[in-house]
């Protein structure tokens, strides 16, 4: 049996709405959304939505681990479905086209510090910069 979006928001105990499901339906086949692309794809599904309506969505599903907020450096917030299992990010500094890398060395965190300070790690964020193959010469 699979688990419906509506499902996996009621299991985080979220109501389920048009806005809700229309980004997470945006998200779907659209990693590394940004923020503009969501409100278009939004609206584009439901019509009239508010920018800040779409912006207290993705804070909402991003506070609750349905998605994934990424930052990279001079770059806009990108969202994605994947979560939770500490994979990484490749970014273009020609175009700024984002690519999921997997983890590249046992399970997560993937990267073991000198020293952690007396934190509990448990996860590491690493970003791998350089020029896509549509970028390249």
């Amino acid at each position: 049996m699979t688990t419906t979006t509506a499902d996996e928001l009621r299991s985080r105990g979220l109501r389920v709405t048009a806005p809700r499901l229309a980004v997470l339906a945006a998200l779907d086949g659209n990693a590394h959304a940004d923020t503009d692309f969501l409100v278009r794809a939004v609206r584009e599904r439901l019509g009239t939505v508010s920018t800040q309506a779409v912006y207290d969505v993705l804070r909402v599903l991003t506070a609750a681990s349905l998605i994934q907020r990424i930052e990279p450096a001079g770059h806009p917030a990108r969202y994605e479905l994947r979560v939770g299992d500490n994979h990484h990010h490749a970014v273009c500094r020609l175009c700024g086209a984002v690519v999921d890398v997997d983890c590249s060395v046992g399970h997560a965190p993937c990267l073991i510090p000198q020293t952690d300070h007396g934190f509990t790690i448990e996860s590491a964020e690493v970003t791998y910069w350089g020029t896509c193959p549509d970028c390249t010469p």
